[in-house]
């Protein structure tokens, strides 16, 4: 009697499991039997990072000029808040990397902001360095006028409810819901983003990554619903060259960072 128990157990568990790989396999291959297809509107291979920043200073107009001539397919670009509410182009809240001057945006009035340094080092390329003719730290809202058909990825560099409003604004404003992504690593910017405007389309924070990677590799990520459009790859190599000895010592990064690599 124990024996069948045991048996019927062991066939259940297995008729179970089974079916349970199948399934996740099918909805894996047509997830629209269970999810319903997002509603985007353009699919990018190309993106210029900070505008393209490994060729031109980075978030600047002749960097986004430049990067379109080449062709890439998105702008990628970084956002901050001065002090007087103006929305503005740039990656560092600090601006002593790109300016040389030890002062903050979030502290500072538009009209007072410096001009980008003449020849900037590349942060994420050791040893690089690009130069260019335009060194103004331009405003979104110019960004927007200029180039209104082109897919531009707005990273919220800071968790602050008044950029976050003040962006979805300007994008509301400009009618350009459907050709704007925006978002950040951190999961909770991601999700006040969502909260102040779901019209626009959002990033995978890191968090939501992990979670992501996870589900895909024990066959649970068919069956759950997924509210972001849009997924960064990250490049495990360039955190590991950009401060080596960090995430050298910090187990946790670098189980992530392995993770997500494979």
């Amino acid at each position: 009697m124990e024996q069948n128990l045991g048996f019927y157990a062991m066939l259940s568990f297995f008729s179970l499991f089974g079916g349970y790989l199948v399934t996740s396999a099918i909805l894996f291959k047509f997830p629209t039997l269970v999810h319903k297809k997002k509603n985007v509107k353009f699919r990018c291979k190309h993106i210029s990072h900070r505008g393209g920043a490994g060729e031109n200073l980075e978030n600047t107009m002749q960097a986004f000029h430049h990067a379109l001539n080449v062709g890439t397919d998105m702008l990628e670009i970084d956002c901050q808040l001065t002090k007087d509410g103006y929305v503005v182009v740039a990656h560092d809240n600090n601006l002593q990397r790109l300016t040389g001057q030890n002062i903050k945006i979030s502290n500072t009035l538009l009209k007072d902001l410096p001009l980008i340094k003449a020849v900037l080092p590349v942060d994420f390329h050791p040893g690089r360095e690009v130069q260019g003719s335009d060194r103004r730290i331009p405003l979104l809202r110019d960004v927007f006028q200029e180039f209104p058909s082109i897919p531009i990825n707005i990273d919220i560099k800071e968790e602050n409810d008044r950029l976050i409003k003040a962006v979805s604004d300007l994008v509301r404003e400009n009618q350009r819901e459907d050709i704007t992504v925006w978002g950040n690593f951190r999961h909770t910017t991601v999700k006040k983003c969502q909260n102040e405007n779901p019209d626009i389309h959002t990033l995978f924070s890191l968090r939501a990554v992990v979670f992501l990677t996870l589900t895909f590799n024990i066959g649970l990520l068919p069956f759950l619903p997924i509210k972001e459009q849009f997924l960064e790859i990250l490049l495990p190599a360039a955190f590991l060259r950009k401060d080596k000895e960090f995430f050298t010592a910090n187990k946790k990064w670098r189980f992530l960072l392995w993770l997500m690599e494979k």
